[in-house]
């Protein structure tokens, strides 16, 4: 409990003093622990200590700790790929989805989110950089995507996500973090009404903030090291 809570304190300073830098208000960044392959003892530890948001890879491992954790007033967030098959688990449990990269995708979140619940918070997954194993979909076709999930019922869409190929040095990072915010900024003068930049990781979130993003997913500089799966 004690680790958790102390490295949470380290990763809310390093985000302190990286929008001192850019001169950025800290509460405009959002932390969103990822806590894929760590059990439901470690997400109730962080939040314990404050954490609210979290994020998972894996569907079901995730679902199964939504059911064990429903006590809690946490917020889920989905940041794995999604196959056809996972799309209702992750519309009846998820309350974001971070990696929408296709409209088949979209419209079965769309059709299969209870109109009981609140619409689902969702970015899509932009691949800047064009790695080849990298999920998302290209720069140049965002704005068609976009234009699709914003007729959809059930979902709301909030902005847009980026895992680039890790960089070697700060300035690298920056200059890929920057093409993600040039998407991000050219949908919001297209009109799309959005408020979510998801980039950065533990190891350069300092380049995320600086780049604008609203929203760094860190897992391992909080919970520890990970078993091979992840």
């Amino acid at each position: 409990m004690l680790e958790i809570k102390n490295n949470l304190e380290a990763i809310g300073l390093r985000l302190r003093q990286a929008c001192a830098s850019a001169g950025r208000d800290p509460s405009s960044v959002r932390l969103l622990a990822v806590s894929k392959t760590f059990p439901a003892q470690a997400v109730a530890q962080a939040h314990a200590a404050g954490q609210v948001d979290f994020g998972e890879n894996y569907i079901q491992e995730g679902v199964d700790k939504i059911r064990q954790l429903a006590h809690l007033p946490l917020v889920w967030h989905c940041i794995g790929p999604i196959q056809s098959n996972k799309t209702r688990l992750v519309a009846e449990h998820f309350d974001w989805v971070h990696s929408i990269d296709r409209p088949k995708i979209a419209h079965r979140l769309s059709e299969q989110r209870s109109p009981s619940c609140a619409p689902l918070q969702v970015c899509i997954q932009v691949n800047v950089d064009g790695g080849p194993t990298k999920a998302g979909v290209a720069p140049e076709q965002v704005a068609e995507l976009a234009r699709q999930i914003a007729t959809l019922p059930g979902l709301r869409l909030r902005g847009i996500m980026s895992i680039p190929e890790p960089a070697a040095d700060f300035a690298s990072a920056l200059g890929v973090h920057q093409r993600a915010r040039a998407v991000y900024e050219s949908l919001k003068a297209q009109g799309f009404d959005l408020d979510t930049l998801s980039l950065g990781m533990s190891a350069d979130l300092e380049a995320a903030v600086h780049a604008g993003s609203t929203m760094v997913r860190v897992g391992s500089a909080i919970f520890g090291a990970r078993s091979a799966r992840a």
